[in-house]
């Protein structure tokens, strides 16, 4: 019985010419855009200086590939250096394989650099970035369907994945689409994410927390239904116990944090506020204006001062408000002192 199903592409590579167009690459390029996108948004709105977020994904970006990859590389060392394997192909990292968990450790490594080269506290870079990695790890998922893998058990759900390839130990037929399952979880990861930081304004970190826990639980359930070849512990992939760990020390730091540290961040870039403030034109204006208005002031204070009156003894007027007008004062006592002196002898 035919029955719906999603198509898998016959090759993950179209060639431009010489140069060759792989589509894990693609969706890998799309989904840091992506968030660099949106983080930049965000950083900007926690009042920092737009374009500070690509800077320093200009260090995360690169240390978050090779940490990613060196993690599906030793997690899954004999896909490269068991027998009759090839080693050159743990280098050929257009084939797939990135694990997220070296990826964000490595990339925040490489973060911290680029943001103590900046003097900025990198958990606020972390807290403005968190829902774009989940965007752009839900973009990078499609990486997956061109390579035909991260496929979970067999089922004949319309939604089913077709499997055609039968290289690398693949068996041909319809499975649960596990990269499709993960890409939705991580839409609805970044928009929990940006929910709880609006409502609960999160800070110094907390918001990448919630990031970290909440994909977690998704990346649990997903390695369950998994039926690819890994390392196993106790009955468990490696990778849910590594979901489980960083589970619960995600929530221990959300928690820890907030006891701590409570709110956001009132500064996340140093002199971003006064830079981006007005152009400084119209203030310079206002106070130039202040200035001249006092100058004026203090002109016109010795003409008021020479309009008032200072009355001598006898009623008549005399200004004092130069030196020159205390002389005259003086001289005009002396003169009254003659004419008296006068008046007397003749009397």
């Amino acid at each position: 019985m035919e029955f719906a199903y999603i198509p898998s592409p016959s090759r993950g590579v179209l060639h431009l010419g010489p140069i060759p167009l792989r589509g894990y690459a693609f969706c890998i390029i799309i989904g840091v855009f992506v968030a660099v996108w949106l983080g930049n948004k965000r950083w900007i709105a926690r009042g920092g200086r737009p374009g500070t977020v690509a800077d320093i994904a200009v260090w995360a970006v690169p240390f978050g590939l090779v940490g990613g990859r060196l993690y599906h590389v030793i997690t899954d060392y004999q896909l490269y250096f068991s027998e009759g394997q090839d080693w050159v192909d743990a280098f050929k990292i257009w084939e797939g394989g990135l694990g997220i968990w070296g990826a964000i450790a490595f990339g925040a490594v490489g973060a911290w650099i680029g943001c103590r080269r900046r003097g900025i506290p990198l958990p606020a870079w972390a807290d403005a970035l968190a829902p774009g990695i989940a965007l752009a790890q839900a973009i990078g998922r499609w990486g997956n369907w061109f390579n035909q893998e991260l496929y979970g058990r067999k089922t004949d759900l319309p939604w089913a994945l077709e499997i055609t390839s039968s290289t690398d130990g693949r068996v041909p037929g319809h499975y649960h689409p596990m990269f499709l399952y993960e890409s939705l979880w991580c839409i609805g990861v970044a928009a929990l994410v940006i929910w709880a930081d609006r409502r609960f304004k999160l800070g110094h970190g907390r918001a990448f927390g919630v990031y970290v826990a909440a994909y977690c639980v998704g990346r649990f359930w997903i390695e369950y239904m998994r039926v690819d070849e890994a390392h196993e512990i106790l009955g468990l992939r490696l990778n849910c116990w590594t979901a489980i760990a960083l589970f619960l020390l995600a929530v221990l730091y959300v928690v820890l944090s907030a006891r701590r540290r409570p709110g956001r961040e009132e500064v996340v870039e140093p002199d971003a506020s006064d830079e981006d403030t007005g152009t400084g034109t119209d203030t310079g204006t206002d106070t130039d204006a202040d200035e001249d208005g006092a100058a004026v002031d203090l002109d016109k204070k010795p003409e008021a001062e020479k309009s008032e009156a200072v009355k001598s003894d006898d009623g008549e007027a005399v200004a004092d408000s130069d030196p020159g007008s205390s002389e005259a004062k003086d001289d005009t006592k002396k003169d009254d002192v003659k004419d008296e002196a006068g008046t007397a002898k003749k009397s």
